[in-house]
């Protein structure tokens, strides 16, 4: 049998590279998939697996796709699953998903494998992408299948069959980085009373000792699209490192959240996402000076179950595709730029503007004298939708309440 395993290179994906040529007799190939972890943590992945015994290595760039097909997708929804999240680890499940079925089909392998747990989230999003590319792929997921319990049993495993390991101390937590963000749970975080080492955060700089001076940012948007930072149109790539490193810099997007996971349990998450919470930012900025009151209001009545199919690993399925359609649909006027200003941790709107698609008129939003609004029609307006209100409290107080 040949099998495809999602391999990161730590202490869980090495122990079932083993495993499964151990229990399967099977030929494992080592897929890793770079979606902005970093070269240092590819090359780190392409030597372990070597010396576990992979017989072969492949890693493939898709921080292209990672940006443009997932994360800009879920920026023209406005995506945040239970008002915080930005979703940066569930968009880069099915990315990596795709490579690895891609492998998995080039190599003609049987199964794929991944490390992720049979408590978390991962487990769910890699499967069901997997099997609406390809209904009859074999999954194969160890920490549903073996007798092994935790880090320690792990450890005795590797000293027992010989597997070399990182000898760095782990962390008290368990962190997951990608060009979107870097999240962090477990260990230490599991007490949500319990503040987040200082030292911990890769991103961001501490809001306390971030510049002392705000500094300013321009984003212009095509279609609900980034397409320039500061007049200086950009790839997708390119663009969010930017705003990586500049929201990093003011220590913005730290969230500290409980979030609810699709199998029921509440799980403590600490993210840290500068880039896309300038976008986010900016672009409802841009989305309130071109889209009717209406349009957006019925949009954003629909983010949350949008956000929650992400969360929830569906970002594969009809139904997301069809609301993906509805919310594209929604930024054909969504053309303009914001300015932001970022300070200590903050991002505030600065300014906004769209020269082709504006619905502000400020004819007729000004409180001086103008020949557009008559403000006596207002009285007829205000009776009207009082009506039902009136008759109400006419009869409550004919009653004698």
């Amino acid at each position: 049998m040949k099998v495809v395993l999602a391999y990161s290179g730590g202490l869980d994906t090495s122990i079932i590279l083993h495993w499964i040529k151990q229990k399967y007799d099977a030929e494992v190939i080592a897929y890793t998939c770079n979606v902005g972890q970093g070269d240092e943590e590819i090359d780190a992945a392409r030597e372990a697996a070597a010396l576990t015994g992979a017989d072969d290595f492949v890693a493939e760039d898709l921080r292209e796709e990672f940006v443009r097909d997932t994360i800009y997708p879920a920026l023209r929804a406005n995506a945040v699953y239970e008002w915080y999240y930005l979703l940066g680890t569930a968009l880069a499940r099915p990315v990596i998903a795709r490579g690895l079925m891609g492998v998995a089909k080039a190599r003609g392998a049987e199964a794929i494998a991944h490390g992720a747990t049979g408590k978390g989230n991962d487990q769910i999003r890699f499967e069901l992408a997997a099997y609406a590319i390809r209904p009859d792929v074999r999954v194969i997921a160890p920490w549903r299948e073996w007798d092994m319990k935790g880090r320690s049993d792990l450890v005795a495993y590797a000293r027992e069959h010989g597997i070399r390991i990182a000898s760095a101390p782990k962390p008290e937590y368990s962190m997951d980085a990608n060009l979107m963000h870097v999240s962090y749970e477990g260990g230490i975080l599991e007490d949500p009373w319990a503040s987040p080492p200082p030292d911990m955060f890769r991103m961001t700089t501490d809001p306390e000792k971030a510049p002392d001076a705000p500094e300013h940012v321009t984003i212009r948007f095509a279609r609900g699209t980034p397409m320039a930072v500061d007049g200086e149109e950009l790839a997708p790539v390119p663009l969010l490192e930017r705003l990586n490193a500049l929201g990093g810099r003011h220590g913005v997007g730290r969230v500290d959240i409980v979030e609810n996971r699709f199998l029921g349990m509440k799980s403590r998450g600490v993210y840290e996402t500068p880039g896309v919470t300038l976008l986010l930012h900016a672009h409802r900025a841009v989305e309130s000076i071109t889209l009717d009151r209406e349009v957006q209001h019925l949009r954003d009545e629909l983010v949350p179950r949008y956000a929650e199919m992400i969360y929830n690993g569906l970002w594969l399925s009809p139904e997301r595709e069809a609301l993906q359609s509805f919310m594209d649909s929604v930024q054909r006027r969504v053309h303009g730029e914001a300015r932001l200003k970022l300070y200590k941790g903050g991002c505030s709107i600065d300014g906004r503007r769209s020269l082709t698609h504006t619905l502000y008129d400020e004819k007729v939003a000004t409180f001086e004298a103008d020949d557009v609004y008559k403000q006596s029609d207002a009285t007829g307006f205000i009776r009207l939708r009082a009506l039902r209100l009136r008759t109400l409290a006419s009869k409550r107080i004919s009653e004698g309440e």
